[in-house]
């Protein structure tokens, strides 16, 4: 079973690979073949097979030689490892920690959502590290379903997470205003929506200081390797998504940790 998971984990990281390209540059990720960006020439199926394809290809393409970009065995790569992690914690259920509640409160409904989430969010990971945006449609379709989820829970559920979706937004508008937008952009803003909807309270700031701290830790390395200046701006989209992961899986233990 996990190596099913695995596959399928490669198999939507293979499509991840696709929209993360397209979508930030106005092409259709839904429809249309594979083509090399180089000599222009369509993808056969068999040069298109998850990871196993590049290993097979050497990294080149078929026709020009070219090579062919690490990020998409990369984003397979990652999305099945990640799979596989939330199979294996959903196995320990029940436990506190925000996946296992999803499980036991809406079932199979949850437990999708969870594998959909992960996908979403290494999308936003990886299109804000390569164009430093968010687009809207990714959170927009978290959003949408999530809201949809919550519909089929507890009514407390229901507008405890709506409260600690707008209060983490705030918290992030108030920085951009303060900013001028030079310290935290929109995109941010929307996906703090996202994030307090799918956490609620209070694993929402347990996500948001998770976040900060890590986005500080890496600056602060980017700064001493000389890889980035006082001045230059880092995309804090990257670090959210890092931290919804990690939250996804320990926020309960953060959080004792924390009030301890």
């Amino acid at each position: 079973m996990v190596l099913i998971i695995f596959l399928l984990g490669l198999a939507f990281g293979s499509f991840v690979g696709v929209l993360t390209w397209r979508l930030p540059r106005g092409k259709q990720f839904l429809l249309g073949r594979s083509i090399c960006p180089h000599c222009k020439h369509q993808i056969a199926w068999f040069d298109n097979i998850p990871l196993v394809s590049f290993l097979a290809l050497k990294g080149r393409c078929r026709h020009c030689r070219a090579r062919i970009s690490r990020r998409y065995p990369a984003v397979e790569l990652a999305l099945g490892v990640l799979f596989v992690l939330l199979y294996l914690r959903l196995l320990s259920c029940p436990s506190p920690e925000a996946v296992c509640l999803i499980r036991t409160t809406y079932a199979l409904p949850g437990i999708l959502f969870l594998f959909f989430i992960l996908l979403l969010n290494l999308a936003i990971f990886v299109i804000d590290i390569e164009k430093r945006i968010i687009p809207d449609e990714l959170v927009f379709a978290g959003l949408a379903s999530l809201s949809i989820l919550l519909v089929l829970g507890p009514q407390h559920a229901f507008y405890l997470r709506f409260f600690s979706a707008f209060l983490a937004a705030f918290l992030l508008l108030t920085l951009n205003i303060a900013t001028k937008g030079k310290g935290m952009g929109l995109g941010d803003v929307k996906y703090a929506l996202l994030g307090g909807l799918f956490f609620g309270w209070p694993l929402t700031l347990v996500w948001l200081l998770t976040a900060f701290l890590t986005g500080a830790l890496a600056a602060i390395i980017l700064i001493l390797t000389g890889k980035a200046g006082m001045k230059d701006k880092i995309a804090f989209g990257p670090f959210m998504a890092i931290a919804l992961v990690i939250v996804m899986f320990f926020g309960e233990r953060i959080l004792g940790l924390i009030w301890l």
